[in-house]
């Protein structure tokens, strides 16, 4: 095993966790409530994943369930051919076709709201893949859609995959920059984008930034559909548009009533490129397959989120992110479902937006980010408790850990207690959950993730490679392959090796056994193999060579009454090296003072020691965040560090820059 990093393990002492289990009334209905399934696929692995394909319909059948002779370039179910668009449509249309498929909520709060059965977004899908096909767009040519949270967008998606012509999706929130490096990457000709959109009931002229990203892609171009989506409200916008950008709803007017067949995919042939986020500052485009893809999404939506086609599931992230893609459209459609996709903010035009959509669309499940979760609690308990949610049956969280107060006030607040919390850990590139209970199964401990799902290999080791337990912190890695799994890195096979496979891999042998999956996280694991993910192992305070999980001291704050969030970043010290200094926002019914100061400082030393004492605790009225709702720590710490901040346009609230600089400098 080759192991080119010396990074010292991580210092993690969280304290004992409580433990709820599910209610029987769930247990009793849920999709999967046999604890054995854990035995049951680690001795069938890798046939195990049978049980994934098998929620789809192949129009070829597969010749095995995986290929692992040239690691890490695994093939899951070769041979088998099926489409995406016809299992999230095509199949459910004899049985659900006058059933809801999407619930759009948009904004304005007062304006109609649309609703596709599944005949009606099958008829669309079809018509807007027909007129793609017209412009020229065959398999294998990759389309970018650069679009908000429209129905158009998963129409989209739907009608690319319908071709077999995968689509990269670029967050609406991004710059024109953004777009541009991201078409030039994938040589992408076409495009689908929209006039605008209504952020806080404020209309944005999306278009404009679309035509300055245009401007920056360096090969031709040859088809742009614009959707009006602001329409006859008016905008004030006004845009000379080129022959070649065409109007979405004529394109889909001019094939009224086409049909088109579905592509057969190979299993393996791409179904999306999704840029994230890279070390080196250059976006890595990562590829998804076709068939072990959607089976995966397909299979922990109907495990983790125990999704049923009766269900009204609501997931409140962005289709611009890979939650959107696995648990908005491919999953819940793969299955049946009724998706709700939601334009709007969640404190516009007041706080209790969510609670008011649970209510009104008696939604099943919800889905969300403990960032929201942690703007619920500051604003207060009025807010749900002023709106019926008790068809709520289960809630998840994703894309950062949870801290046990968060959770317990979810659980309380929002769940009443009676329905199971799922905590998921998993990535851009792993297509899906990866560490997390099932709700039919787990006993919930808050602030952990859960075991790794059946079937996955999940280990937290040191940096010799040994496993590590009773409690100790190391890295998380994944020692087997799965279905849900990426399968490069676009046109950059190298960098795929050397970004998530190189540290703990044999990279020189051809035995799957020696190859090593680590996603750049610390964790925990305890004696019941439950993880509590400590976030990336950059995320950590270097204080006089003692590296410390800034998860871990962030917990310790907003264990104190009176604190609603908090952000812990390193801050450059003559004598220690680095400091912590702690961004503190309060809850609406406590004030930022000296003597909440001292509360904190005296949580973080009772839960990690003096070693952990902040320099400087913060007080903030909003802490800078981007426009999908992630802290922008490296903004904290350049103002820890009085340096330059550089561009702070792409925040959703840049003016809270400069008021914590003040703050910071009045303490």
């Amino acid at each position: 095993m080759s192991n080119d990093t010396d990074t010292p393990e991580l210092e993690a002492r969280l304290t004992d966790q409580d433990e709820f289990t599910p209610p029987e009334s769930f247990v009793e209905q849920a999709n999967v409530s046999d604890p054995g399934i854990y035995d049951e696929f680690d001795a069938t692995w890798p046939e195990c994943w049978t049980d994934a394909a098998d929620l789809l319909d192949w129009e070829t059948p597969y010749d095995q369930v995986l290929d692992d002779s040239n690691p890490p370039f695994y093939e899951w179910f070769p041979g088998g051919g099926l489409n995406a668009s016809a299992n999230c449509l095509d199949r459910h249309l004899d049985e659900r076709g006058d059933e809801a498929a999407i619930e759009w909520v948009g904004e304005p709060a007062d304006e109609a709201n649309r609703t596709y059965t599944y005949a009606q977004l099958h008829r669309e899908v079809n018509e807007f893949a027909a007129g793609l096909r017209e412009m020229g767009v065959g398999e294998d040519d990759i389309v970018t859609l650069y679009m908000p949270m429209v129905p158009e967008l998963p129409i989209a998606m739907l009608a690319c995959a319908r071709l077999g012509a995968p689509h990269s999706v670029v967050f609406a929130g991004f710059s024109a920059d953004a777009l541009s490096t991201r078409m030039n990457a994938a040589d992408s000709e076409y495009l689908v984008t929209c006039d605008g959109y209504y952020r806080r009931g404020d209309p944005l002229d999306h278009y404009a930034k679309t035509l300055d990203g245009l401007a920056g892609v360096s090969h031709a171009v040859s088809d742009v559909v614009v959707v009006d989506r602001l329409g006859a409200n008016g905008d004030g916008f006004d845009h000379d548009r080129p022959a070649a950008h065409h109007d979405y709803d004529a394109v889909v007017a001019a094939h009224d009533g086409a049909s088109v067949s579905p592509v057969e995919r190979d299993a393996t042939d791409m179904l999306f490129l999704m840029y994230t986020s890279g070390t080196t500052g250059q976006p890595k485009g990562v590829t998804h397959s076709t068939g072990g893809y959607l089976s995966w999404a397909a299979w922990t939506s109907q495990a983790v989120l125990d999704i049923k086609p009766s269900d009204t599931y609501f997931c409140s992230a962005d289709i611009g992110w890979i939650t959107g893609h696995s648990y908005i459209v491919y999953g819940p459609l793969a299955l049946g479902t009724t998706t709700m996709l939601y334009e709007g903010a969640p404190d516009h035009p007041d706080k209790d937006r969510l609670w008011e959509l649970v209510e009104s669309y008696e939604a099943t499940q919800l889905y969300t980010a403990p960032t929201a979760i942690r703007s619920f609690m500051k604003w207060g308990v009025e807010y749900p408790d002023a709106h019926d949610l008790s068809s709520l049956r289960l809630l998840g969280t994703v894309g950062e850990p949870i801290n046990p107060r968060a959770w317990t006030w979810y659980y309380t607040h929002i769940g009443d207690e009676s329905c199971p919390i799922v905590d998921t850990w998993w990535q851009t590139e792993t297509g899906g959950m990866m560490v997390t209970g099932l709700p039919g199964v787990s006993t919930m401990k808050p602030g952990s993730a859960g075991r790794p799902l059946p079937g996955v290999d999940a280990r937290v080791i040191d940096t010799d490679g040994d496993d590590v337990a009773g409690g100790r912190a190391g890295h998380l890695t994944i020692q087997k392959p799965w279905p849900g799994m990426l399968q490069t890195l676009y046109e950059n096979d190298e960098r795929f090796i050397d970004e998530y496979w190189r540290v703990y891999s044999d990279t020189d042998s051809g035995d799957s056994a020696d190859w090593v999956y680590f996603p750049e996280d610390g964790a925990k694991v305890d004696d019941d193999g439950y993880i509590t993910v400590l976030g990336r192992v950059d995320d950590v305070v270097n204080v006089s060579g003692h590296r410390l999980g800034t998860m871990e001291i962030e917990s310790a704050i907003v264990d104190v009454p009176g604190v609603a969030e908090a952000a812990v970043v390193g801050g450059d010290h003559d004598l220690k090296g680095e400091a912590v200094y702690a961004y503190v926002l309060t809850t609406d019914d406590h004030d930022a003072s000296d003597a909440l100061r001292e509360r904190i400082v005296a949580s973080v030393e009772d839960a990690i020691g003096p070693i952990a004492r902040p320099e400087a605790v913060v007080f903030a009225p909003e802490l800078p965040k981007t426009r999908s709702g992630k802290i922008m720590r490296r903004l904290l710490e350049d103002i820890a560090n009085d340096a330059d901040l550089g561009d702070t346009s792409t925040l959703r609230n840049p003016d809270v820059v400069e008021t914590i600089q003040d703050q910071l400098a009045g303490d």
